[in-house]
């Protein structure tokens, strides 16, 4: 066992790469590794967290279900929480799950409902009076988007259901997908347009989903696959089979790829028999989910804090192939990350042909011992960006890869901090990080500038009208009526929320920047610790330091972002554009809630969760995910779900929204 001070070090660094990699998956929709990599962090957290329990923290990966809700759309809580299943990657984790089921049920055999499993985006869809009133998207489990606008512009999701619909708040869960012939479509359409081609078919259907213009979501022919039904919250049939027959019956569309099995050994077969014949499927599918067919014996099981443990989801293996490294090019992200980036000769993987693979770092081509020429293994699972295993065998006239020392696009030297593994181009005027700067700058939770979308700003850039994101305040009306399908409409409304984004509060024009490792909550911490801008450019390595949560190597990244020219002259560009650089809610007033910790619950009327975090931070308090021994105050909205009950059990002092302003307002 690992000693407390190392294992403490380990388990912050494992929580904020698992942190980042949730952001690509669930927010961005930009993955970088494959599912069973990500278990295996997940895995060694769980462990590290076991064995050192006094390390464990309320908001830890382990302790929540999914992602975050994506911004841009009213957040609603779902009727009961929209768990992730646990995972089993080979026949004899499978076996071990229905060992566990039959030992906590008493039964000596279970009747099972195998289903593929589809790669989509998860949604729950209400029906009153039998027709369609809300769709909301998973987001953490507890709480999603309300999607109903877009949701209603997919062709196979009823408006209305069929006659004999039960009375009651109706419900049903499913997948929200992208066939592949479609997904095809749509990237030909993208690279057209000039913009970037969408890695996989899940993230081209949770991104249309989740875009704020329902006609963007009607152009791309979504699928939905209904997999659960509930009425009033509660499931809607004795048995799970018999809910997949009526939703079919009520006109949802429904995976007919399943199978009731009396036995694990049917499971099994069910298995094995579509792994090889999944990808002549016309969607993405990555294993096979397993359910408990009697919903009694579903209650009786129960669920952790994650998962249910009447389910499991089979994943298939990574699929390989063996080709050459042809050459080792380099990418440049928003953030300045160069990423290596091995361009192989051709080669079919699982039905798809495959001529890149990503390499990650300068380390992890040194740990292959990878060379250009090389003959390399490559990994492709649920159709992530593939990835080099290992070399197979070391190439004729093979030549070594090294990162340049100057940014690929601009020429600006490229620095690498202490402890990281990552080179950076600094330089936030890139070309090659110049849209997503722009991108990431109008953001609903960073500068707020509505109607800054991808197209509109691919324009803006390849028409050489904003070459910084400071370039967004000299717009005028009678350049943005120069762009395709841009009326003065739209263009006076832009121009009225990029007026409007001077007032955002100094945390998101930090978080603006896109300093490295300083993201939303860092942010945050920062405005309210230094008071304002010029405080924290000059601030030294100690005293960014003695910031909440700031470390050695977050306080290196902030000192060598403002230590850079370029960016100091971005500041001055955003001082005289009139953005706010003094904090709101400067540190020195807050104590007033030191040490009180909080949780929210349910919808909040008045004020929305996020607002209301910050005030609670703001004011020296904590807001944790989940209920324990150390919460003070459950802050309960509408609808509060179990969360209530666990502050009941464990004589938390529940409040609501007028308590919560008083304590605001005096303390506690």
């Amino acid at each position: 066992m690992s000693q407390p001070s190392d294992a403490a070090q380990q388990i912050a660094r494992l929580r904020s790469e698992i942190e980042r990699h949730e952001r690509l998956y669930y927010v961005l929709d930009q993955p970088e590794i494959t599912d069973p990599e990500f278990d295996a962090l997940l895995r060694r957290l769980k462990q590290l967290e076991a064995d050192h329990p006094e390390l464990v923290r309320a908001d830890s990966p382990t302790e929540r279900v999914g992602g975050v809700p994506r911004e841009g759309f009213v957040r609603r809580p779902h009727s009961s929480a929209m768990l992730s299943l646990d995972n089993a990657y080979n026949q004899g984790e499978l076996a071990d799950f229905d060992r566990r089921v039959r030992e906590l049920t008493g039964r000596h055999r279970v009747e099972y409902v195998a289903e593929l499993k589809l790669d989509g985006l998860s949604m729950a869809v209400h029906y009153q009076g039998g027709r369609l009133d809300r769709a909301i998207t998973r987001g953490d489990g507890e709480t999603g988007e309300e999607v109903t606008g877009n949701a209603r512009t997919i062709r196979s999701l009823p408006l209305k259901l069929a006659a004999g619909a039960a009375s009651g708040r109706l419900e049903a869960r499913g997948e929200v997908i992208l066939s592949r012939a479609e997904f095809e479509r749509l990237n030909r359409q993208r690279l057209e347009q000039n913009l970037p081609p969408f890695a996989n078919p899940r993230n081209a259907g949770a991104g249309s989903l989740r875009v704020l213009e329902p006609w963007i979501t009607a152009s791309r022919r979504l699928d939905f696959y209904a997999y659960q039904w509930l009425i009033d919250g509660q499931p809607g049939a004795a048995r799970h089979w018999e809910a997949l027959q009526t939703l079919e019956a009520l006109g949802f569309k429904v995976n007919r790829h399943r199978r009731l099995c009396d036995s694990l050994e049917e499971v099994a077969a069910f298995v094995a028999e579509w792994e090889p014949k999944r990808h002549a499927l016309d969607y993405q599918t990555d294993g096979v989910v397993v359910k408990v067919n009697d919903v009694a014996l579903q209650h009786q099981l129960a669920s952790t804090a994650k998962a249910p443990r009447w389910a499991i989801a089979y994943k298939y293996a990574a699929e390989q192939a063996v080709t050459t490294v042809v050459d080792i090019g380099v990418q440049v992200g928003r953030t300045g990350t160069l990423t290596p980036v091995a361009h192989l000769a051709p080669v079919e993987v699982g039905g798809v042909t495959v001529s890149r693979a990503t390499l990650h770092n300068q380390d992890e081509i040194a740990r292959l011992g990878l060379q250009i020429g090389d003959r390399v293994r490559i990994e492709r699972s649920g159709d992530v960006i593939p990835k080099v295993v290992r070399v197979e065998a070391p190439g004729q006239e093979r030549r070594a890869f090294l990162m340049p020392e100057r940014c690929p696009v601009c020429q600006t030297p490229v620095v690498r901090q202490p402890g990281e593994v990552a080179w950076r181009c600094v330089n936030t005027d890139c070309p090659a990080r110049l849209k997503e700067s722009i991108l990431h700058f109008g953001a609903r939770r960073v500068m707020n500038i509505d109607g800054l979308g991808e197209v509109m700003v691919s324009q803006l850039v390849d028409r050489g009208l904003v070459e910084s994101v400071s370039d967004l305040y000299e717009l005028s009306l009678e350049k943005l009526l120069g762009l395709d399908r841009m009326g003065e409409k739209s263009a006076a409304k832009l121009l009225g929320n990029i007026e409007n984004s001077r007032q955002a509060p100094l945390e998101r024009v930090i978080h603006a920047l896109g300093i490295p490792m300083v993201g939303e909550r860092t942010a945050g911490i920062l405005a309210r610790h230094f008071g304002s801008l010029p405080a924290l450019m000059e601030a030294p390595a100690e005293a960014l330091e003695r910031a909440q949560e700031v470390g050695p190597r977050v306080a290196e990244a902030i000192r060598s972002f403002f230590g850079a020219p370029r960016n100091r002259r971005l500041v001055e560009r955003l001082r005289a554009a009139g953005l706010e650089f003094e904090s709101r809610t400067r540190e020195s007033a807050a104590g007033r809630l030191a040490g009180v910790t909080f949780v929210l619950t349910g919808t909040l009327e008045g004020i929305s969760r996020q607002e209301a975090t910050a005030r609670i931070e703001a004011a020296g308090g904590k807001v944790t995910a989940s209920v324990s021994s150390q919460t003070r105050y459950l802050v309960a909205g509408a609808d509060p779900g179990s969360k209530l009950e666990k502050a009941r059990e464990l004589s938390v002092e529940v409040i609501g929204e007028e308590q919560l302003f008083e304590l605001l307002d005096r303390g506690s």
